[in-house]
């Protein structure tokens, strides 16, 4: 059975805050749990804040501009860039939901990074063994709504590779591959509402295969060579 539990009663995070001390004291983990974390608080734990006024276009362009390698769309003040990251996303995943007003958060500087720093830390004060995703909503290239994304993943496969394998029917699968962690990251923000103070949700339950060393920036963000839209 698969479980979607949010994680509630964490406080509102600012720079320098344990996250993982938060997650611990509001959960009782079970070893091979995946906690799917927000972005924005880990970007808010990390100090990626910016004071940019409500107003301030040119201080948020400014701010995206600074964020990204190269700009590879333009309608309006929307841009689509290429993060100092590799993501590919609108104004390099900058935005101004659940902050103080006049505050901007960037993005995690390493998300992969802040995924293993949260799962070594959880594993301290517990000695539970469970895998972290840091999330982020996107919009998709042909396809109208936004979902959640894995931006960083530490103890749980990326990508699984089902090539080789064999279907319902018994016909040899050529080229699936299926992003595990994006389909969590997916999944548990049906319980992470943004306007109920639900920054954190685990998903309990998932093949024990996909629990492994992982990487989003090796497995998950396409090298531009292979990208037939860059």
């Amino acid at each position: 059975m698969l479980q979607i539990l949010p994680i509630t009663g964490m406080g509102q995070i600012r720079p320098g805050d344990d996250i993982g001390a938060e997650m611990v004291s509001n959960f009782d983990f079970s070893d091979g749990d995946v906690a799917v974390v927000t972005q924005k608080i880990v970007s808010k734990a990390e100090g990626r804040i910016l004071n940019v006024a409500e107003d301030d276009t040119d201080g948020f362009g400014q701010a995206v501009l600074k964020e990204s390698r190269r700009i590879l769309r333009r309608r309006g003040d929307l841009l689509i860039t290429e993060t100092n990251q590799g993501i590919v996303c609108a104004n390099a995943g900058i935005d101004r939901s659940n902050n103080a007003s006049g505050e901007i958060t960037l993005l995690p500087i390493d998300p992969d990074r802040s995924a293993r720093w949260i799962r070594a830390r959880i594993y301290a004060l517990t000695g539970r063994t469970i895998a972290v995703i840091v999330s982020d909503t996107f919009g998709r290239t042909w396809r109208n709504g936004v979902t959640d994304i894995a931006l960083g993943i530490a103890g749980v496969a990326g990508v699984v590779n089902l090539k080789g394998t064999a279907d319902a029917n018994g016909r040899v699968l050529r080229a699936t591959e299926v992003c595990i962690a994006d389909e969590i990251a997916a999944a548990a923000d049906l319980v992470k509402k943004k306007a109920t103070n639900v920054p954190v949700a685990v998903v309990r339950g998932i093949d024990s295969s996909w629990l492994r060393e992982s990487s989003a920036s090796a497995e998950i963000v396409r090298d531009p060579s292979g990208d037939l839209f860059r």
